[in-house]
């Protein structure tokens, strides 16, 4: 039982990198794909009026044809579809700060107290952070039952905003689920999750320094 519910975290972790890392990608590749064209279209504009102003007739024709083939490829929709891989990715990576250790906080005044307080402290913490991720991704999938009832769509790929809108309460019960994981965690072995800034995954400080 113990064996399978370590495996079944496993398939969670690798399933929750593999979308953060899909929905980055995903959008980045967007992202730059549009500008390019933007840039070509551009770019080919200023070469058709260069060849029409210095008569050059058979360069003038293929700068025509090509801004006409890469203004055929409709990329209006790419902003959009961008912002709603990366809402999802945000909600997504949330949960992953949890898990490990990388969401930015202030840790002064609990460092200095007594081990039995500190203890209470962050457990109390962190059970704050379940109640209040657990409200919101209650209220969230509360949204989306409201908008898929109206069913309202996006504004140009015409996506039901139900399915954008459910990145919040995805992602709010994932984060929850990574709170009480990190608590359990605590409770038994007293560590947090801690991220290295410096760190590089395969790479270790003993293979750092016989590399130089």
């Amino acid at each position: 039982m113990r064996g399978a519910r370590i495996k079944a975290g496993r398939i969670l972790d690798q399933l929750e990198e593999i979308v953060i890392a899909t929905l980055i990608a995903a959008a980045t590749l967007l992202i730059f794909a549009a500008v390019a064209q933007r840039y070509g279209l551009s770019g080919v504009a200023s070469v058709y009026r260069w060849s029409r102003a210095e008569d050059i007739p058979w360069l003038a024709s293929l700068s025509k044809s090509l801004f006409f083939a890469i203004a055929y490829v409709r990329l209006t929709w790419a902003q959009e579809l961008a912002i709603f891989f990366m809402i999802w990715m945000a909600k997504f990576g949330a949960a992953y700060g949890v898990r490990t250790g990388i969401h930015v906080g202030v840790d002064v005044l609990v460092e200095r107290l007594p081990p039995d307080r500190r203890r209470i402290l962050i457990l109390i913490a962190l059970a704050a952070g379940a109640l209040f991720t657990a409200i919101v991704g209650t209220l969230g999938a509360r949204l989306c039952w409201h908008i898929a009832e109206m069913g309202q769509t996006s504004a140009v790929l015409e996506l039901p905003m139900w399915v954008v809108y459910l990145a919040v309460p995805a992602g709010s019960y994932l984060m929850c689920f990574r709170f009480l994981q990190v608590a359990r965690t605590f409770a038994r072995t007293g560590e947090l999750p801690k991220h290295d800034p410096g760190h590089v995954e395969g790479i270790t400080p003993e293979a750092g320094r016989t590399a130089r």
